[in-house]
């Protein structure tokens, strides 16, 4: 079975299916993205703060809003449902790049790296709370790539899906 170009030839109303599916997918992933930075100010000090607390801040004054270290089985939720939901996110992506006609190597970087970024994000989050301060690091780089992925790959299928076979 050949999939390399496939989206070219798919009929209209599939390609309309798959334009809303990526137009929904979006909406999601960008939703998500905001309320990141509502809480964590798209900082290291606010990510660290959103999983570790602040309450170790004596004076009110230095904080907006006082937050609490988030509980072990908070945290497990957290890494277990964004790296499940995040995985069938980026399975779907990647199924859909697989049709298109770009290069086999940026098929191949846009259909993996997502899988090592959400491993890397959300393991850092956990070993972040675990002590490990460092991840905070490791959680913004890995976190960065994984949105430029997600981008990359919906306006590529999306601009796929305007080409003609």
């Amino acid at each position: 079975m050949q999939l390399h170009g496939l989206i070219h030839s798919l009929p209209k109303h599939i390609k309309w299916f798959i334009f809303a599916f990526v137009l929904t997918l979006s909406i999601g992933y960008f939703t998500g993205l905001f309320f990141v930075s509502q809480t964590t100010s798209v900082s290291a000090q606010g990510i660290e703060e959103n999983y570790l607390g602040n309450e170790d801040l004596e004076e009110i004054g230095q904080i907006e809003v006082m937050k609490f270290k988030k509980s072990e089985r908070e945290m497990l939720t957290t890494v277990h449902t964004h790296i499940l939901s995040m995985s069938f996110i980026f399975f779907l992506l990647g199924g859909l790049v697989a049709i298109t006609s770009l290069s086999k190597s940026l098929k191949l970087i846009l259909m993996v790296e997502p899988f090592l970024s959400v491993i890397l994000t959300f393991g850092g989050l956990y070993f972040m709370w675990k002590g490990l301060l460092w991840m905070k690091y490791v959680v913004i780089i890995s976190g960065t790539l994984m949105t430029l992925s997600f981008v990359i790959a919906t306006a590529l299928v999306v601009f796929q899906l305007l080409k003609k076979a």
